[in-house]
């Protein structure tokens, strides 16, 4: 558990070079993914094409479950391109990681705070610019005084929680997923003997198939969230 960022100072500035190259294999991958599945496109779409439309059809499920899709079909693309993204991301860092000169090196990016209340403030930040754009500036600022104009003080306070709550969500229960599993990687490392790494054994597969499910609950959850606060600023029903 003792281990090091591998950190560059460019500019005065500082990066996390760990982030950097798993945010882009998770682009990567996530590209690849809409590359092959769209690479002959059938009227009876079967394999990969089939599970791309479907994620189509379960992202449409959700902003409909929030807005108009006269409003929300606008980010139907956001929905999906942020779901597989957070998705590939949770389970990057759940088969393995790599560790060079005390330097965690690859993890999934989503355990990283930095990385989290990032896509958390670009969800928010676009939720004010779609306010905006679309009720103009006078329609957005009248959001913040409905229904009650004593309610201004919490509704900026909200916008700052959201941001937070969005981020910090997603980053504690991976990082806690993947702490748990270096723990249970580390007791079967141990010299305990066949049975006791067959002991350690049971848990640890167990505890990655629930992290399966926990990154896919985790990508639904933020994919939700964003639509929800898309809602609130862009649809006239809330």
């Amino acid at each position: 558990m003792g281990h090091a960022a591998p950190e560059v100072e460019i500019f005065g500035l500082w990066f996390n070079l760990a982030n950097v190259l798993m945010i882009t294999i998770a682009s990567l991958i996530v590209f690849l993914i809409a590359v092959i599945s769209t690479r002959k496109l059938a009227l009876k779409p079967t394999g990969m094409q089939n599970f791309l439309e479907w994620v189509f059809d379960f992202v449409k499920g959700i902003i409909k479950s929030n807005m108009d899709w006269k409003s929300g079909g606008h980010f139907h693309i956001l929905g999906v391109t942020l779901i597989m993204y957070i998705f590939v991301s949770n389970m990057l860092g759940l088969p393995f990681s790599i560790q060079i000169n005390h330097e965690l090196w690859w993890k999934s990016p989503t355990a990283d705070p930095v990385i989290t209340l990032t896509l958390a403030t670009m969800v928010v930040g676009l939720s004010h610019y779609y306010g905006i754009k679309q009720n103009g500036i006078g329609g957005y600022l009248k959001g913040f005084v409905k229904p009650m104009w004593f309610l201004l003080p919490l509704k900026i306070i909200e916008e700052f929680a959201n941001t937070l709550t969005l981020g910090l969500r997603l980053f504690g229960n991976i990082y806690a997923g993947e702490i748990l599993l270096g723990l249970l990687a580390g007791s079967m490392a141990a010299p305990n003997g066949l049975w006791g790494w067959i002991a350690a054994a049971i848990p640890t597969l167990a505890w990655m198939g629930f992290s399966v499910f926990i990154g896919a609950i985790q990508a639904f959850i933020f994919t939700m969230l964003t639509m929800v606060y898309l809602a609130h600023k862009v649809s006239t029903d809330h």
